[in-house]
């Protein structure tokens, strides 16, 4: 009797270990797993995501690659000036642009992206980079920054990508309201002869920062602004503007669904010509409107019409 329950027992605990064996080979199936410096979901765990960042808290630096701005870890606000350099390794510029960057949020989502634009002749390394990243996030929360390089031949093999850790904030709100006293700060966009010498890239666009009187309609004061056009100060940076015609009139401007509709007078296409200032109008207009959260997408008229406008 006493053998049968010391067999039974035995043979209890060896299923025991096996189970415990297979649970270890196979890894938690349902939990938040660290894969490439993100927080995956791994089947349905019961917890809530890790607040906490994953993976190696120190960021090697990437060959070739410097990234001035921002720093490892800084917390970030859109729009943020990306900027640094790169110098072989992989990384080098191409017909004015040396790479590309995107904003990644806690789940691995794309916020926003875009072109390195090289601020130093890309034929020579080093070469400089600069660019605006505008995103929109309802929430604080980790984020990343993912740079690819400029690889112009296409060749997978030659793909080289940096992943930078950082912490987003909270977007401001295009509708939100506000107390009428006091100035608030809003962004505008213009091209740059500086950031961009030849203007090869029409659609690309920069931002400089502008002090209003507090207001609701914070989406059509900054479009406001942007039809002043640079100040003289600005426009010794470089920063220009292609919506140049004389009495242009904000006719209406509604958000919804985050979509933005912004009526012009006819004022905005007198005399516009060429498929890169048309680019650069577009842009300009495009870029303002969406720094705002609640603005996901723009659709530009005049006199209500959209179909016919602004051709090149």
């Amino acid at each position: 009797m006493k053998n049968t329950k010391a067999i039974v027992i035995f043979a209890i605990a060896i299923v025991l270990l096996a189970i415990g064996a297979l649970s270890f080979l196979r890894g938690n199936e349902d939990d938040w797993i660290c894969q490439d410096g993100q927080w995956v979901k791994h089947g349905n765990p019961s917890a809530s995501q890790p607040t906490t960042g994953c993976g190696s808290q120190t960021q090697q630096p990437a060959e070739g690659l410097t990234v001035s701005s921002p720093k490892t870890g800084a917390t970030i606000s859109s729009p943020i000036k990306i900027s640094g350099s790169v110098n072989g390794g992989g990384w080098s510029g191409f017909e004015g642009q040396v790479g590309s960057v995107k904003l990644l949020d806690a789940n691995g989502k794309e916020l926003g992206s875009g072109v390195l634009t090289a601020t130093s002749d890309w034929t020579t390394l080093p070469t400089g980079f600069e660019m605006n990243l505008s995103f929109t996030s309802d929430q604080d929360q980790d984020g990343t920054l993912v740079f690819k390089n400029e690889n112009a031949s296409g060749d997978p093999a030659r793909d080289n990508t940096y992943t930078l850790p950082v912490k987003i904030l909270k977007a401001a709100d295009a509708t939100a309201s506000v107390s009428v006293s006091g100035n608030m700060t809003v962004k505008v966009y213009f091209n740059n002869t500086k950031f961009d010498p030849n203007l090869l890239n029409c659609g690309t666009v920069y931002w400089v920062s502008r002090e209003i009187p507090k207001t609701q309609a914070v989406a059509r004061a900054a479009l406001e602004e942007l039809l002043k056009g640079p100040t003289d100060q600005e426009k010794t940076k470089g920063y220009l503007t292609n919506i140049l015609n004389p009495g242009i009139e904000i006719q209406s401007l509604t958000i919804a669904d985050g979509v933005a509709k912004v009526d012009f007078n006819e004022a905005l296409e007198q005399g516009v010509g060429g498929s890169c200032r048309v680019s650069a109008i577009r842009a300009q207009i495009s870029a303002t409107l969406k720094q705002f959260p609640t603005i996901k997408s723009v659709i530009i008229s005049i006199d209500g019409r959209t179909a016919d406008i602004l051709q090149p």
